[in-house]
């Protein structure tokens, strides 16, 4: 038996099944493909070469009631397994080690081909803001190594 008149939902649902169709494909090719900013500079910190790659110039966002901003962190020299700990955070200076500890933001995880990191930051980045790695060896040493922000992220 044959309807007599069609609804809005009978005209359109093959318009809106293709175009949910070709949505999912555009979104997955954004995703296969994603677009990441440049690499900061590499620089050494005891036995270690790092670089550091923000994930998206966005500002810090709220995770876990802490402002933070996500980076990988590439070590191109030295062993990842001679780290005892390490800190990445942004501001005028490096957190202490006893700030950094009590909460889970800063410290970088990952394997010996990247380190990522959910940095402790600021709302608001400012100009005078650096960038501060804080590497503890098995020993006990302290070393800390510090970039400027690109004028990209501030602001």
């Amino acid at each position: 038996m044959a309807r007599l008149s069609n609804s809005m939902w009978d005209r359109y649902k093959y318009k809106v099944n293709g175009l949910v169709l070709i949505l999912s494909c555009f979104f997955l090719y954004k995703n296969l493909f994603p677009q990441f900013p440049d690499a900061w500079s590499t620089k050494s910190i005891g036995s270690f070469e790092v670089t550091p790659m923000p994930y998206n110039l966005d500002s810090p966002y709220m995770h876990d009631g802490t402002y933070t901003k996500d980076f990988l962190l590439i070590f191109s020299q030295g062993e990842v397994a001679d780290i005892r700990q390490a800190y990445f955070n942004i501001g005028a200076a490096p957190l202490s080690l006893t700030d950094m500890q009590d909460a889970d933001a800063g410290i970088l995880h990952g394997s010996q081909h990247g380190q990522e990191v959910h940095a402790i930051a600021p709302k608001v980045i400012q100009a005078d803001h650096r960038a501060w790695l804080t590497i503890e060896n098995w020993q006990g040493k302290l070393k800390t190594v510090s970039w400027a922000i690109p004028k990209n992220l501030h602001q």
